[in-house]
């Protein structure tokens, strides 16, 4: 019994005391997520609500007589604006009624998008 002891007193002082590491605090942990949603942020989130403000800004300056290209490649010139909805006329008797989200670009006041045919 007397070297049984001896023995477990000599395996307890060569292992290891069975503690686990000591670990960072929770913010060195949370700092890599912090970073990815920040550069997340700053690349995709940012760009994308500049560009959303500039177009709400765009729609609401419409004006009767603009040329425009709605969202799905219509061309047409404004006769009316409405609270939520724009009169787009796209052919000589055809007028459309589309929101104002659904504009894409404004060409301008009577610009034309056909090329000029008398350089020929």
């Amino acid at each position: 019994m007397m070297m049984f002891s001896a023995l477990l007193s000599t395996a307890q002082q060569t292992a290891p005391t069975g503690r686990p590491a000591p670990q960072g605090s929770m913010l060195t942990a949370l700092v890599p997520f912090i970073l990815v949603f920040a550069i997340f942020y700053l690349l995709i989130i940012l760009p994308q609500r500049k560009k959303q403000k500039k177009h709400q800004m765009m729609v609401e300056n419409l004006k009767a007589g603009d040329r425009v290209i709605t969202s799905g490649g219509m061309y047409g010139t404004i006769m009316g604006v409405q609270k939520d909805r724009i009169e787009v006329k796209i052919a000589a008797n055809t007028k459309i009624e589309v929101t104002k989200g659904a504009i894409g670009v404004i060409l301008g006041k009577g610009e034309s998008t056909a090329p000029d045919k008398t350089e020929s």
